[in-house]
């Protein structure tokens, strides 16, 4: 979670901040430079990422004034704040390997074939997945968790990947934004002086519209849209019985690490946890030597089922296999540290806060720019904060109650995360789920969508710009 406030544009110092147009021009290159080179080139987001890390730092040099120190800080505090997921990341991947080394994942694999059909997997999926986020408050641990192995059952019954992918990752941000444990629901009310328990009711409604729909479309899909085998999965399962010893045990370590998440630990604490009683479980349950154990955790697992489908889905990279995965976030954060503390991003909504001429206008400019900063700081932390600090001031203005502020961020920063396939949360969430990028599962990842969507329906008619009850009303009469 982020450990400071990012500055107003009147915080910065007038020789060297930029004017709107001036602020446009490097934010007009990320674009470029990403959909150029990751959309039309084919690129992974790496170098796009580069390209644009050079402009905009040569840009602040020598157009805007900052001497070479502040540019190396401004990217530095994108790190700091980023600095959390990294080490996230480095976790998850070897959890991933020492709960494929312990057979938690294989265990979660066997049972789940055996309960679920192909028709109703998808809609199912989300609401688990749904279910544990708000439990744990964490999207990332119940993706790199539950949804790992929710990806091996829905490729045993039949359902493409990248379906299986959205509604995993759709249950999941859903649940975390209505959790009262989550970092990113604690942050919204923290920035906007929202009590969080009013900020999680004035997200009720659109979330629970969002993902009612999703579960909707999931069902949709797995009436019409998927033909898998359905009752015979004995080629995943047999050759999963006959490699590890299935029993009851195999699932502590995901006893261990949501419960701790449940008591109210942090990820990070609780997820490290996980790999230690991974590792036990495998050397205590599965009869790994110690060394074998914790050789898994660095460097992944290849196991010989004899079956090579059930080998592809059970190799794992370990922390070893995260590299590319955390240089293209360390790359994004740098990018959006340097767009944040350059002041581009500050004179982007200083001028937002110019144009709104209305309490609609007002709430729907604040998720786009809340969507616009999840797309170029590439993290959801910056979602949230930039919009929330920069705006904050013109709802008291409005006399719009803070939890309508606190709504519009995190309905469209939050979820937004997989739209954009070098944020942060969607190179974890492919990595983890073993796509090349998000884009590669967009096309089934409703909820993000649906939570902008409903959030702009919402604030058309009224639900999501309404006057605050304790303060006078003295502003624009909405059109």
């Amino acid at each position: 979670m982020p450990t400071e406030a990012p500055r107003t544009y009147d915080d910065f110092d007038a020789e060297t901040r930029p004017s709107l147009w001036e602020a446009l021009v490097p934010m007009a290159v990320v674009v470029l430079s990403l959909g150029v080179g990751s959309g039309l080139l084919g690129l992974s987001p790496h170098a796009p990422l580069l390209w644009s890390i050079a402009f905009v730092g040569l840009f602040a040099r020598y157009r805007l004034g900052y001497d070479w120190d502040a540019v190396y800080d401004a990217a530095e505090s994108g790190l700091r704040i980023g600095l959390q997921a990294i080490l996230i990341l480095f976790v998850i991947y070897g959890l991933i390997a020492t709960w494929t080394a312990a057979g938690t994942i294989p265990g979660l694999m066997y049972y789940g074939l055996g309960l679920l059909s192909p028709a109703v997997f998808l809609p199912v999926t989300a609401v688990l997945a749904a279910t544990v986020a708000f439990a744990i408050g964490s999207s990332w641990t119940t993706v790199g968790t539950l949804g790992v192995a929710f990806i091996g059952i829905g490729g045993g019954l039949g359902v493409p990947a990248p379906m299986t992918a959205g509604a995993i990752v759709s249950g999941a941000y859903a649940g975390d934004k209505q959790s009262p444990l989550s970092d990113t629901t604690n942050l919204a009310a923290a920035v906007t002086n929202t009590d969080l328990y009013d900020h999680i009711r004035a997200m009720r409604v659109g979330t629970a519209i969002a993902l009612g729909l999703a579960i909707a479309g999931y069902a949709v899909l797995g009436a019409f849209a998927v033909s898998g085998p359905g009752g015979d999965t004995s080629a995943i399962t047999e050759p999963l019985a006959s490699t590890f010893a299935l029993t009851p045990l195999v699932f502590l370590p995901l006893v261990v690490t949501f419960g701790l998440s449940i008591r109210g630990y942090p990820a990070l604490p609780s997820l490290v946890a996980g790999v230690f009683a991974g590792a036990g479980t495998a050397v205590l349950v599965q009869g790994r030597s110690f060394t074998a154990a914790w050789d898994a955790f660095l460097n992944g697992t290849a196991p010989e089922t004899g079956s090579e489908l059930v080998n592809g889905l059970l190799a794992t990279g370990g922390v070893a296999g995260s590299g590319w995965t955390i240089a293209v976030v360390v790359a994004a954060l740098a990018l959006g540290g340097l767009l944040e503390g350059t002041g581009i991003l500050a004179a982007v909504a200083d001028r937002l806060a110019e144009v709104v001429w209305s309490r609609k206008s007002l709430v729907a400019g604040t998720g786009l720019a809340a969507l616009g900063t999840s797309a170029f700081t590439a993290q959801q932390y910056m979602s949230i904060v930039v919009p929330g600090v920069s705006l904050r001031g013109l709802y008291d203005e409005y006399d719009l109650d803070s939890s309508d502020l606190s709504r519009a961020v995190e309905a469209a920063g939050t979820p937004a995360s997989p739209l954009f396939p070098w944020n942060a949360g969607a190179v974890f969430m492919a990595g983890v789920l073993g796509f090349g990028t998000s884009w590669d599962f967009v096309l089934y990842y409703f909820f993000g969508p649906l939570s902008i969507l409903v959030l702009f329906a919402m604030t058309l008619t009224g639900r999501a710009a309404s006057p605050s009850e304790t303060a006078p009303s003295h502003a624009p009469a909405d059109d």
